[in-house]
């Protein structure tokens, strides 16, 4: 037994998949690699394992994890009933550990395994929360580069605080995830809630490798259904523009009354319907984009205040 080792902690990996089979073997390989030389070095306990967690997947990716979870002890699985979106299927990993950290850590393996090392190595220094962030985006093609800058701007516009370039490549400790599973939203947003939840934290810097097979799962619509997601969870600030901008508009209109009073009295131009049409359909606009961005609040809480189940776990491994 490695020096140290007895004062070793269980890992959990926590690796969602969706649709991973071309993948998912060679991805297998290299975690259990990684695990097992985190082992052997006396950084975690005997006991760690893989967990794979089955997001609803439509091919054979649950054939895959529980033919390996029946050749070795260091894999594990959960099936989840349906697709219910990445970030739940993380909350199931999250739940379904018992002791000990976890690092999450996507099935593509885009995110470099060997810096696991440095993570736990922050948590025996007394780390409950450790971020993996990308040094950089040459790996992703322009449109992703673009579109992910754009995303974090947004969200700090809109005062969602949030760790730039990290996505959910993260180290928790048992404090952390017990916090972390403490919030029962429905609207669950982990980028946002993790840093919530305090704790002595770290960082480590890595550069991201090309998608080996197998294609991204998070499409432009999806980013934009993450980013409403994490600001309608976590700010208030789309409201407060709106109440802003009906005071503008107020006060516009004001001194638009005001200027017609005196331009009828003195000037009595000509009757400008093409500019009053144009107002028309400003204004009609804006009381629209507002009226959906309240409706989202308002659909959000219609979600939450149902409080229905947010997966059903249908098989374990």
């Amino acid at each position: 037994m490695p020096e140290g080792a007895e004062l070793a902690e269980t890992l959990t990996l926590i690796v969602p998949c969706y649709n991973e089979q071309p993948i998912l073997l060679q991805s297998a390989h290299v975690l259990e690699k990684q695990l097992q030389a985190l082992i052997k070095a006396g950084l975690v306990a005997q006991q760690s394992k893989i967990l794979f967690v089955d997001d609803g997947s439509t091919d054979q990716t649950w054939a895959v994890i529980a033919d390996l979870a029946a050749r070795s002890s260091s894999f594990s699985g959960v099936k989840l009933s349906r697709n219910v979106g990445h970030q739940n299927a993380l909350l199931a990993g999250l739940m379904a550990v018992q002791v000990g950290a976890c690092i999450t850590i996507d099935a593509d393996l885009q995110d470099p395994v060997d810096v696991m090392n440095d993570m736990v190595a922050h948590y025996r220094g007394g780390c409950q929360v450790v971020y993996g962030i990308r040094q950089d985006r040459t790996s992703d093609t322009f449109f992703k580069r673009t579109t992910a800058r754009f995303f974090y701007r947004f969200m700090t516009i809109m005062g969602v605080e949030s760790i730039e370039n990290h996505a959910d490549y993260r180290l928790l400790g048992p404090k952390a995830r017990k916090a972390v599973l403490s919030f029962t939203e429905e609207n669950l947003y982990l980028r946002g809630i993790v840093p919530l939840v305090g704790f002595q934290t770290a960082s480590v810097y890595y550069t991201r490798a090309p998608r080996v097979g197998g294609k991204s799962k998070y499409t432009l619509l999806r980013m934009v259904a993450l980013a409403l997601r994490g600001v309608t969870s976590f700010s208030v600030v789309p409201l407060r523009m709106i109440a802003l901008l009906g005071v503008s508009v107020f006060l516009l209109g004001l001194l638009s009354m005001v200027w017609s009073v005196v331009d009828k009295l003195f000037f009595q131009p000509a009757v400008g319907w093409a500019s009053l049409n144009t107002v028309i359909c400003l204004i009609g606009g804006l009381q629209m984009l507002a009226l959906g961005i309240v409706g989202e609040y308002i659909g959000c809480i219609y979600t939450e205040v149902k409080r229905r189940p947010r997966f059903f776990v249908e098989q374990t491994l």
